[in-house]
């Protein structure tokens, strides 16, 4: 029977739904599509920051250097990069209503402004029962040991709890652990996703 939900933050909790914004930034710095998203995700530095061996504000000095900005011109650019994000608020109430008769958990490959992000940012906090953070555990998904930490916690078996991510090779680093986990999409009915596997409000 599961007792624990586990999610994703990023492209599930919090999606970027214009991506105008991202665009319109790469081509006012002159970057190549998708480029702003490799510095900040991707890059040695990007993932370094969200294995925890730099800071978040090392990052942003990083990539303040790496494209010649001031301070105002990063400030800018890291206001423009998130201007596209949005709360999925639909999920989010689907959580809540879940949390009294489940455990609910984050795990989120991000930098150490996790906490303050779903705090103020993104005001969720609250809605989990435990929030894991990759720069936190000096390790990111799909490695199984971040599962592994996650569901001690918890104090759940792996076939106790729920992993959902919009990334397959998370999915798949979850099921390696004897979780069951389930790929998001943007069109998926995650309501009835979960109800498949007996998960429902009000137990």
């Amino acid at each position: 029977m599961i007792k624990a939900v586990i999610f994703d933050v990023g492209g599930v909790l919090v999606r970027t739904e214009d991506p105008a914004p991202r665009r319109a930034l790469e081509v006012e710095l002159g970057l190549q599509p998708g480029e702003a998203e490799f510095l900040v995700y991707n890059s040695e530095m990007g993932q370094r920051a969200q294995r925890g061996e730099i800071t978040a504000q090392q990052l942003w000095r990083w990539v303040q250097e790496r494209l010649h900005l001031d301070d105002a011109g990063v400030a800018a650019f890291r206001r423009q990069f998130w201007g596209g994000d949005r709360l999925n608020t639909s999920l989010l109430a689907l959580v809540r209503s879940l949390r009294p008769s489940y455990q609910m958990a984050i795990i989120s490959n991000a930098m150490d402004d996790l906490l303050p992000t779903l705090t103020e940012v993104y005001p969720m906090g609250d809605a989990f029962d435990l929030i894991v953070g990759s720069a936190y555990e000096g390790v990111m998904k799909p490695a199984p040991e971040i599962f592994l930490r996650t569901l001690e916690r918890l104090g759940r078996r792996p076939a106790e709890a729920i992993f959902i991510d919009d990334f397959m090779h998370n999915v798949e680093g979850a099921q390696a652990v004897g979780m069951i986990a389930i790929h998001y999409t943007p069109d998926l009915d995650v309501a009835a996703a979960l109800a498949a596997h007996g998960v429902v409000p009000g137990r």
